[in-house]
C-alpha cells in the first residue's frame, strides 16, 4: 500500500486514538500513537513526522503548550483534535501555531480529508519556491530562509514559522506590491482547504505581522487595502545559499 505520509496521534483516549489509527491506517498513512505530549516530544527528536494530530486535554501537559513547542519544528503540519468548538477556541488553536482544527466527534473520512489538505499544502510550500534557483530572500531587515523556514533579522534574531505562516510568506513574497484578495490566498494558494471558518486567513495574516513588522497594529509590511485584500509592500531580492 501506498504511503501517504507518517502521522503522530496525541490522544490518551484509548479508543478516540485506536479509530485515528485504524482509519488513518486503511489510507495508507504511516501512524503512530502517543499519550502524552512528552512521548511524542521524545519521538521528534528522533524522527520528525509530517503532521501532528493533538488532542488539548492531555495528562501531562496542556496541548496548547505542546503545539508551541512545535513551532520550531519546519515543515511539519499540526492539527489540533478537541471537544472545544467555540470560534474563540478556534482561533486560539491557529493563533498558537496549529495548521488546522477539528472538533470532536467527527467523521474519520473528515480527518482524514483534512490531513490530506495539509500534507497537500506542506507539499505546495516546496512547489512555491521551485522557480527560483536562490533558495533565500531579502527584504527590509529581514532574510527568509526557505530551506529552514527560518526568518532571521540583521541583528541576528531568528523566527521559525510554522507550515501555513510559511507557505503565506512565500506567496506574498512571490507577489510583493500586488494587491491579493482573501479569496485568492484562501483558494489559489490552497490556504483554505477543509478550513471550517473564514477567519483562518485573518488569523495567519495577524500571525505574520507579529513576526514581520515593528508595529503590528500600524503594519508598514502587509497591510491591508480595504475592500481589496492584502498588499505585501517592498521590495524583494532573492540570493542563493
Amino acid at each position: 500500500m501506498r504511503n501517504n505520509g507518517t502521522i503522530y496521534i496525541v490522544e490518551d483516549e484509548k479508543d478516540v486514538a485506536d479509530l485515528i489509527f485504524r482509519t488513518l491506517s486503511s489510507y495508507g498513512f504511516i501512524a503512530e500513537v502517543f499519550r502524552t505530549g512528552q512521548a511524542v516530544l521524545r519521538a521528534i527528536e528522533l524522527k520528525k513526522p509530517d503532521v501532528c494530530l493533538v488532542d488539548l486535554m492531555l495528562p501531562d501537559m496542556d496541548g496548547l503548550d505542546l503545539v508551541r513547542k512545535f513551532e520550531e519544528q519546519a515543515n511539519m503540519g499540526v492539527v489540533i483534535l478537541t471537544g472545544l468548538g467555540e470560534t474563540a477556541d478556534r482561533v486560539l488553536g491557529l493563533e498558537v501555531g496549529a495548521d488546522d482544527y477539528l472538533v470532536k466527534p467527527f467523521e474519520p473520512r473528515e480527518l482524514v480529508a483534512r490531513i490530506k489538505s495539509l500534507v497537500r499544502r506542506l507539499q505546495r510550500i516546496k512547489e512555491l519556491a521551485a522557480p527560483h534557483e536562490s533558495s533565500k530572500a531579502q527584504f527590509e531587515n529581514w532574510t527568509y530562509d526557505i530551506d529552514t523556514q527560518n526568518l532571521i533579522s540583521d541583528d541576528g534574531e531568528v523566527e521559525q514559522m510554522c507550515s501555513t505562516e510559511a507557505q503565506l510568506l512565500l506567496t506574498f513574497l512571490r507577489a510583493p506590491n500586488r494587491i491579493l484578495s482573501r479569496e485568492q490566498l484562501l483558494d489559489e494558494y490552497g490556504l483554505n482547504d477543509a478550513q471550517p471558518y473564514d477567519r483562518s486567513i485573518d488569523v495567519r495574516i495577524s500571525r505574520l505581522r507579529k513576526k514581520l513588522e515593528k508595529d503590528p497594529k500600524v503594519p508598514q509590511l502587509i497591510k491591508t487595502v480595504y475592500g481589496a485584500g492584502y498588499l505585501f509592500s517592498t521590495k524583494i531580492h532573492w540570493v542563493e545559499n
